[in-house]
């Protein structure tokens, strides 16, 4: 439930500035990722933003960290499925080791401005027995009378999988399955449900090792396209009946310009990183995610689950801090687009808190481009 605000901890070291939203920046260069100069610049900025910036909305707790929200509203109440951010002593490295959450608490509400509630750890690393370290971005999904939780975690060899955890409860706790799901991999799972099918998407590059599995196995080093080519398309997979394991082979989403040739790695204000979401309006399927180290949220557009998806536009600007995770969800008649900044913790990269906004659909099929900033 709602707590004061604790107090805020010392800024941390412009290492925390390296890594990306749910990763690090891999040790090869490239040019879609940020150079020094630029990563110097953000974390001044950001220190700067933290006190003079007025933001449109409010953290949702204060009492812990949150990050990543998956929202859903069953039975006429909002559920919020985020990461739990720590402080940590875990040195910063490129593979975004000082991420170091540990479990899951699901927050709910009842109406609209109404108290959040802290329901408590739904599941912890400690539960799961094939999971090392790292519980990242979560989402969750409602089949029948059982809730299902889908989770990234490091296994025993430090690969990140998908795993999946079974609840009667919205609020859990969940019970994790003893293997991630079978074929799963990289991170940022969210789970789509239309006409009675359930589809997860995944996939994250840099950190979230998205890039490593682009011959169909794991290859311990890194491997991206060049800037003309297409750019590492994040996947997705429809579900099994039980909801517990792909009833295909994950396909590629490809995302595309109007004229329908693929967006390509260089264009790093386009192009896929991570944080797939996908809701529909209408007859439309949107899919949204983040541009990594641009800091966008943008959105494009589709007639199919699978897509293509036709690049739309931004539909939330940089945030304050160095990473960028939403979701979007229709709440008593209002659809919310919910994600996290830094304000709690001073712009500390890996210190965030989940909010919420307003969102509009316009009738040309668009999505207002949204501020977190007020000024």
């Amino acid at each position: 439930m709602m707590m004061k605000k604790r107090a805020l901890p010392a800024l941390v070291a412009l290492a925390a500035a390296l890594s990306a939203c749910d990763g690090g920046k891999p040790e090869a260069a490239s040019t879609a990722q940020a150079e020094v100069p630029d990563v110097i610049q953000k974390e001044a900025e950001n220190r700067r933003m933290a006190q003079e910036r007025k933001f449109v909305s409010e953290p949702l707790v204060s009492h812990i960290y949150t990050a990543d929200p998956s929202a859903h509203v069953w039975d006429d109440k909002l559920y919020i499925y985020p990461s739990h951010d720590i402080e940590t002593d875990i040195p910063m490295d490129d593979t975004g080791a000082h991420f170091a959450m540990r479990d899951y608490h699901i927050l709910s509400m009842d109406k609209l401005g109404g108290e959040v509630i802290d329901n408590g750890v739904a599941l912890s690393l400690d539960d799961v027995p094939w999971a090392g370290r790292q519980m990242w971005a979560p989402d969750a999904a409602r089949k029948g009378d059982k809730y299902y939780l889908y989770f990234p975690s490091k296994d025993k060899q430090d690969i990140f999988r998908i795993g999946v955890a079974v609840s009667d409860s919205p609020t859990g706790p969940f019970e994790p399955l003893e293997k991630p799901i079978p074929g799963s991999y990289s991170i940022d799972p969210t789970v789509f449900e239309d006409n009675g099918e359930h589809y997860l998407y995944f996939g994250g590059i840099w950190g979230g090792q998205l890039q490593r599995w682009q011959t169909g196995e794991y290859v311990a080093e890194d491997s991206y396209p060049a800037d003309d080519k297409p750019a590492l398309a994040p996947m997705v997979a429809k579900l099994s009946d039980d909801m517990l394991s792909f009833a295909e082979q994950p396909k590629k989403v490809l995302l595309q310009y109007e004229d329908g040739s693929p967006i390509p790695a260089g264009d790093n204000d386009k192009r896929f990183f991570e944080a797939a979401w996908l809701h529909k309006y209408g007859d439309t399927y949107y899919f949204s995610y983040s541009t990594g180290d641009t800091h966008n949220i943008a959105y494009a557009t589709g007639d199919s689950p699978y897509g293509p998806f036709t690049y739309r536009g931004i539909l939330l600007e940089p945030v304050l801090g160095w990473t960028n995770h939403h979701s979007i969800a229709e709440f008593d008649g209002q659809w919310y687009l919910f994600y996290h900044d830094t304000q709690l913790s001073g712009g500390q990269t890996h210190l965030r808190n989940v909010k919420m906004m307003p969102l509009a659909h316009n009738d040309d099929g668009s999505i207002q481009t949204l501020s977190a900033f007020a000024d």
